[in-house]
């Protein structure tokens, strides 16, 4: 997936905000917390990391073209980073973006949901 793309989709979710951070990786966050990270590879794709649930962590992590996050995986996260399209095409990666943008946002407060607009009153 090329940087546009990334940043398109995930500017998509609701309520998100972006910054370039970190050597230059361009960080999607909602409710103040990371649930995307896109580093360039040295192509003109980039290597998008997100969060996932414990059973996808334990499918993805044997793919080709994906691994544990680095720095996020080691520490106990179930982060995955996807740096080929090997096995996960584009679309794909949306969802799982999609996803990640969904399990962080359940993980906020309840005060912070709500002032979101994320969860209904």
């Amino acid at each position: 997936m090329q940087i546009d793309k990334y940043n398109a989709v995930c500017a998509a979710f609701p309520h998100t905000a972006h910054v370039v951070q970190w050597g230059g990786a361009h960080v999607w966050k909602v409710g103040g917390k990371v649930f995307a990270i896109g580093s360039h590879s040295g192509g003109e794709n980039v290597a998008v990391s997100f969060k996932c649930s414990e059973m996808a962590f334990d499918v993805l992590r044997e793919q080709p073209g994906l691994r544990p996050a680095p720095y996020l995986a080691s520490r106990g996260m179930k982060w995955i980073q996807r740096q080929t399209n090997e096995t996960m095409d584009d679309d794909a990666l949306a969802d799982y973006l999609a996803e990640s943008h969904r399990i962080v946002a359940s993980g906020l407060t309840r005060k912070l949901r709500r002032e979101l607009g994320l969860d209904p009153a």
